[in-house]
């Protein structure tokens, strides 16, 4: 049998493929090192800081969206990146920080070039007046509530046509309140038009909805229960002359879709 050839046993090195890895090797060397003296150029170079006086005055940020949300809380949140590049600034930390201001509900925050931050603000939109007890006393204070059961501080000078709500408390949990609000929305839906005439929702206890309206310059109590809202304060209404030559009770309870009793 013959033997193969010293040249068939031996592979050809291919000095094709070793020239393209070098030089992709060197490629990619250079452009890490590249982008690291990048990154360290814009972390350095005063050019990209972000400019911030006061709390009260930061030229370098951008704020959108914000109308009773507390300023100086919004800045607070940049307080220390004063001076800072704002390639060094945690974003995703400071959008933390904003959602905890009273009234942000959502917030986005990110870097324009070459030295700014921009900060979007969705707000919350109140729902009713909260009616909280001072404890220890019959007193009350008011103060806002939106849809998910949030607190929210009065802002000065603004009005807000909006129902009070009463068996709210600061106690409760953001999910009880929740569920309160939830109870009074579905009430004022049912009343249609008629919401119009309800200065005051107790929701303390969901399935026995309480009610104040005005009539003829009195205000009464109505206790409607959890249902048919819309039947049993129009039936009222449809009878409240007749019942007013009666008696001069202001607490009617309706919950008895044939009857009206005087409390």
């Amino acid at each position: 049998m013959p033997r193969p050839s010293s040249n068939q046993s031996k592979p050809k090195f291919n000095w094709g493929l070793a020239r393209r890895v070098v030089l992709w090797s060197g490629l990619c060397a250079g452009l890490a090192f590249g982008g690291i003296e990048v990154h360290s150029f814009m972390l350095r170079d005063p050019r990209f800081a972000l400019q911030c006086n006061t709390r009260a005055a930061c030229p370098g940020i951008e704020i959108h969206g914000a109308v009773h949300s507390n300023m100086a809380r919004v800045l607070a949140a940049f307080a220390e990146d004063s001076g800072k590049s704002v390639f060094d600034i945690p974003l995703a930390e400071r959008r933390r920080h904003l959602l905890a201001v009273d009234w942000v509900r959502e917030a986005s925050v990110m870097r324009v070039w070459p030295d700014r931050i921009r900060i979007d603000i969705v707000e919350r939109v109140p729902v009713a007046f909260a009616s909280l007890p001072i404890g220890g006393s019959a007193r009350h204070w008011l103060a806002l509530i939106d849809d998910q059961g949030v607190l929210l501080t009065l802002p000065p000078h603004t009005r807000f046509p909006l129902p009070v709500l009463s068996g709210i408390s600061e106690d409760q949990s953001e999910a009880e309140r929740q569920k309160r609000v939830e109870a009074m929305q579905h009430l004022l839906f049912d009343l249609g038009q008629r919401s119009k005439e309800i200065s005051e929702i107790n929701a303390a206890t969901v399935e026995d909805m309480r009610v104040v309206t005005t009539i003829g310059g009195r205000a009464v109590e109505l206790w409607l229960g959890d249902q048919h809202y819309l039947s049993r304060y129009t039936n009222f209404l449809n009878h409240y002359p007749e019942m007013q030559l009666d008696s001069h009770a202001a607490v009617f309870d309706l919950r008895l879709d044939d009857r009206v009793l005087v409390r």
